[in-house]
């Protein structure tokens, strides 16, 4: 059966077009791009009119947690409440039970993946066992299906082990995705060290953590010429080593979450562990420079970094507390809120960091409405408001740290493939 889109404001980063336009999609295919299509009564027809129709969602970091904590999340959970976040495609990190580093655990997670309602990519980790000492076999695993590596959670502190890893990413054109910490800087931190963390009376992790090694990952990525991608971007002085990076032709990307460009480590106080991330939260400053660095381009995507965590384990004291929040449900409403109405930047620079620029990152087909292209979709009202409570959150779990807030923009429809996957109540 064709679905069409009709009425709607159609957005595609990829090629500029910023018009009202209606779609066709049929046999998994976008089949039509044109104003006035021509419907039938076997159509099965959406009226977009006040809503933004743009290509299916991008999420190149989040943790599914399968294998090993299915008591937490699932793949197939995970997809269902991507599916309704607007994300029609997503990139699982490794640092799983056991970790990503062969083919059949790959492969595991592509079949599991099949069963659900999105496409799933997975990454592999960079070194065995995520260890940081020994590469993995990349070539099995890129022809087991990885898309990526990452050793998430866990920095790779060898650099002769990066160098190496960056040698193979450039033989396999793929991307690392680089957990910048220094450890003996974080020295088992619980938040930014600054003001906060001195009255709050918590063991700080100095920005200079993340920034010494994002300046290491680059000059190696410049001796290797890999391909580096920096995750879950911080602080304000990273943001400026990067831009420095690709002023100088070195080829590097990066992300950040919606967390750092909507809160800042003031929230610690009211939040605790519920706020508690790696990297923290950082000032009021370092949240302005993100903003800039999303602007003028030198973050290329907008990452969720979901991570479900057990209420058990996340009501804990800080210092027990597991890092992490979950950030699928919360995205758009983010993006809409914060970089669009409170920022200014128009839809083409806000959603290209969560549709064509993941997508080219990760070497995927995806993230753009092209005719005969995939036909992933996702239709976004941005004037309604939503309420971040327990029955918006279709989660598993509910750590986060925006519980309660009420913010714009709500996922009407998302389509995967040409299937309808999500419809809004």
């Amino acid at each position: 059966m064709r679905i069409v889109i009709k009425n709607g404001r159609l957005i595609d980063p990829a090629s500029g077009t910023d018009d009202r336009l209606d779609l066709a999609l049929s046999g998994g295919k976008i089949e039509l791009i044109e104003s006035g299509i021509k419907t039938t009564k076997e159509d099965e027809v959406i009226d977009a009119e006040g809503c933004l129709v743009l290509p299916g969602l991008v999420d190149m970091h989040v943790h599914f947690r399968e294998p090993g904590r299915e008591d937490v999340e699932t793949i197939i959970g995970g997809s269902m409440v991507a599916a309704k976040s607007g994300f029609t495609s997503v990139c699982t990190m490794p640092n799983t039970t056991p970790v990503i580093d062969n083919q059949a655990l790959v492969r595991f997670i592509i079949m599991e993946a099949e069963k659900g309602p999105i496409n799933v990519f997975p990454s592999a980790n960079i070194t065995k066992g995520g260890r940081g000492e020994e590469i993995s076999e990349m070539g099995e695993l890129i022809r087991g299906g990885a898309v990526a590596f990452s050793d998430d959670g866990q920095p790779v502190m060898s650099s002769i082990t990066m160098r190496r890893a960056l040698e193979y990413s450039r033989m396999f054109n793929v991307p690392l995705l680089a957990h910048s910490e220094d450890k003996a800087l974080a020295d088992e931190g619980l938040m930014n060290e600054g003001l906060n963390s001195t009255r709050l009376g918590l063991k700080g992790i100095p920005r200079e953590a993340e920034e010494v090694m994002i300046a290491r990952d680059i000059l190696l990525t410049r001796l290797t010429r890999g391909r580096l991608h920096v995750c879950h971007v911080s602080s304000g002085g990273s943001v400026e080593l990067i831009r420095r990076g690709k002023n100088d032709g070195i080829n590097v990307t990066c992300e950040t979450a919606p967390h750092y460009f909507s809160l800042t480590d003031d929230i610690i106080e009211e939040m605790m562990s519920m706020a508690k991330m790696n990297p923290p939260l950082r000032t009021e400053d370092d949240r302005k420079k993100i903003i800039e660095g999303l602007r003028d381009g030198t973050i290329d995507v907008i990452a969720t970094d979901h991570a479900p965590h057990a209420l058990n384990e996340k009501m804990q004291e800080m210092e027990y507390a597991p890092f992490g929040i979950i950030g699928l449900e919360t995205s758009v409403p983010l993006i809409i809120t914060e970089l669009v109405m409170n920022n200014g930047f128009s839809y083409i620079n806000a959603f290209e960091k969560v549709t064509c620029n993941p997508a080219s990152v990760l070497n995927l087909d995806r993230g753009v409405i092209k005719t005969g292209g995939h036909a992933d979709v996702t239709v976004i009202n941005p004037e309604r408001k939503i309420k971040v409570d327990q029955q918006f959150l279709k989660s598993r779990c509910k750590n986060t740290p925006f519980m309660g807030r009420e913010l714009y923009g709500s996922i009407e429809y998302t389509i995967c493939n040409g299937k309808m996957v999500y419809r809004r109540g």
